[in-house]
């Protein structure tokens, strides 16, 4: 205890210069490893943000000049793409790439989902620490071959059971599905790790109540990570906009403004790789157009990516 004759401003003067017993000292230390690491935190947090603007920076300063001589309600709103005559409306590659990613969420985020409920509830944790890295090497195998996937496999598989008359050899609904197939990890990882951090304890409540082991899931435990897994979603969708070597593939080589998932229609990313290969003079027109659909695609994952951090702020559930 401290002495009450008036000498506890000298003891506490002691504790806080330390010049009389270092054992008070409670002055910060100068630590030469965490001041490095502090550094190389700050230095590497700054070359990605950095990276991220420059990336605007040339997308932005190319895709001026394009709009320089193009009006920006003809590029968003004509439904015509062609280079040649002039023509540069973003509607038939949008349409397409839409296509593609709503078929895609189709075949994704249920299976992802359901996998993940099997992971977090079901699963013993010998068969998690199995399965899940199994699960993930579709994450790991190269989109192209997913793209000769799409069009070897998936695409006969089609035409057979709906017809050849219906299916054209190029199609969306066939890039879509792999697409789904290839994000179907991205899914199932990121639900699982949000379901895996509800608490023991919720579950525990809803068993003591009569709930079964799905009605606790479905119930219970899915609305409680409703934040993550909505965040896995939208993410999985900004990987699908921008996947590219399975739709340059398998969806088609030409702008086509259709509404039909079984005709052959070109997306955004797979219009600006097979341009992109062709003989484009710098600063032509049809050059400056690969950036001003590029920046297109950043404002849309830009748009996801916001809307994803509303949702998880908005749902977010914060235990003790």
């Amino acid at each position: 205890m401290l002495p009450t004759n008036g000498s506890a401003p000298d003891i506490s003067n002691q504790i806080i210069s330390g010049t009389d017993d270092p054992s008070l000292d409670l002055k910060k230390r100068f630590r030469l490893g965490e001041n490095i690491i502090h550094v190389l935190l700050i230095f590497a947090a700054a070359i990605s943000i950095l990276t991220t603007v420059g990336i605007v920076y040339e997308l932005g300063k190319e895709a001026l000049n394009f709009f320089s001589q193009i009006s920006l309600l003809e590029f968003l709103f004509h439904t015509k793409w062609n280079p040649q005559i002039g023509d540069f409306g973003i509607l038939p590659l949008l349409t397409a790439t839409l296509m593609t990613s709503f078929i895609a969420m189709l075949v994704a985020l249920p299976i992802g989902l359901s996998s993940a409920i099997y992971l977090s509830e079901y699963a013993s944790r010998k068969v998690r620490n199995f399965l899940k890295p199994i699960l993930e090497i579709l994450a790991g195998i190269p989109t192209v071959v997913y793209g000769y996937f799409a069009l070897t496999f998936m695409t006969p598989l089609l035409r057979s059971l709906l017809g050849k008359d219906l299916v054209e050899i190029y199609n969306t609904a066939s890039a879509g599905i792999v697409i789904g197939i290839l994000i179907i990890p991205m899914v199932s990882s990121m639900s699982e790790d949000a379901l895996s951090a509800v608490p023991r304890s919720l579950r525990e409540a809803s068993y003591s109540l009569g709930a079964t082991k799905i009605e606790t899931a479905i119930k219970v435990v899915v609305p409680a990570a409703i934040s993550g897994i909505a965040a896995a979603f939208i993410v999985a969708i900004s990987r699908a906009i921008g996947e590219t070597m399975i739709v340059a593939i398998a969806a088609g080589a030409g702008p086509n403004f259709t509404l039909n998932p079984f005709r052959p229609a070109e997306t955004m990313t797979g219009h600006i790789v097979r341009i992109s290969g062709g003989d484009l003079s710098y600063d032509s027109i049809d050059y400056n157009s690969i950036f001003a659909i590029g920046l297109f695609l950043f404002f849309i994952t830009l748009s996801l990516n916001i809307f994803s951090q509303r949702i998880v702020r908005r749902f977010r559930e914060v235990y003790e």
